[in-house]
């Protein structure tokens, strides 16, 4: 870890003042800084800041500064958000880890944490590795000829799934973002990972009331059952009435280089009976537009049974 000067703000006007990386949790930055991955000169401890608040109370209201462990636990969280902050690290973490920075994480790629090597997000134009080298965890949805790095957020697919924005403030004021349309795909300029501009901070998450998320879940796939980031998960939520799918909802993660939207598998389940033979067909068209890589063509079909598997968690057993 190369020295840098830590300041710790207590407004947010002050912060945004002055340039600096921002340290909540610290639980990707210092590991970043360790690795000497990220070194930055200025760090600036932003936890006194008053960006905290849970609100349920029409939609729902997350202060960036939130604890996960908090909001996984908070009575009136969609399940969907539950569950994949209590899947996304072990119980330390969640305890340690912000709402805004689990949003902020950088990519797994073990490329993109080795110095020792090229990549393309941390060196621009020094080339991607994984394209012919390991890559089992890696992208097959949304991925370029520069960067196949994987989406390492689970929040920020449950989010995805249930149309979240994202507050930014700024020394000019406040913007709101679509969280979907927060996160970029690499394309040639895989470094651009997002679209917070400088001087910015996430000031909090919002998610638009959705009565029927009620009936929402979070399925993650992992290689092993206490903390590890996802192979596939899938977050969805369905409104049936008369048993027959209303209105869904579904985004996937550990698949691709953001949280992704699935609209082509929403729009064929709406108006279908709520029957695993309308999920099989729903989701035979998950992975439309994939590029596997030598390693991880199994994440193609593991990604349909993914969504299956979530759909049929919603229902099976329940009064439709």
């Amino acid at each position: 870890m190369r020295p840098f000067e830590l300041t710790a703000p207590t407004t947010v006007e002050a912060v945004l003042a002055s340039p600096g990386t921002f340290l909540a949790g610290g639980t990707t930055l210092v590991d970043l800084m360790k690795l000497n991955v990220l070194a930055p000169q200025q760090v600036q401890d932003i936890n006194e800041l008053p960006l905290r608040g849970i609100d349920t109370g029409d939609g729902l209201r997350i202060g960036a500064l939130e604890r996960m462990s908090d909001v996984a636990e908070h009575p009136g969280v969609y399940p969907a958000v539950s569950r994949a902050l209590l899947q996304s690290a072990s119980q330390q973490l969640r305890n340690m880890a912000s709402i805004g920075g689990n949003l902020m994480q950088r990519t797994r790629c073990t490329y993109f944490r080795d110095v020792a090597t090229p990549c393309n997000r941390r060196e621009p134009g020094s080339g991607c590795p994984a394209i012919s080298g390991a890559n089992r965890m890696h992208a097959v949805l949304g991925t370029s000829d520069s960067c196949a790095a994987a989406h390492a957020s689970d929040l920020a697919v449950a989010l995805v799934a249930l149309d979240a924005e994202v507050r930014l403030l700024s020394a000019a004021g406040s913007r709101t973002v679509k969280l979907a349309d927060f996160y970029r795909l690499p394309g040639d300029s895989p470094e651009v990972e997002h679209d917070l501009r400088p001087g910015e901070l996430i000031g909090e998450v919002v998610v638009p009331r959705l009565d029927w998320a009620s009936r929402s879940t979070y399925v993650k796939v992992r290689d092993r059952q206490s903390y590890e980031f996802a192979l596939c998960s899938a977050a969805v939520a369905l409104d049936v009435q008369d048993e027959r799918i209303a209105d869904a909802r579904v985004a996937v993660g550990g698949v691709a280089t953001v949280p992704w939207r699935l609209p082509a598998v929403e729009e064929a389940l709406r108006g279908a009976p709520a029957t695993p033979e309308s999920f099989e067909a729903a989701a035979s068209v998950a992975a439309d537009g994939a590029r596997p890589l030598s390693g991880n063509a199994f994440k193609i079909s593991l990604l349909k049974r993914t969504v299956v598997r979530a759909l049929l968690e919603l229902t099976e057993g329940s009064r439709l």
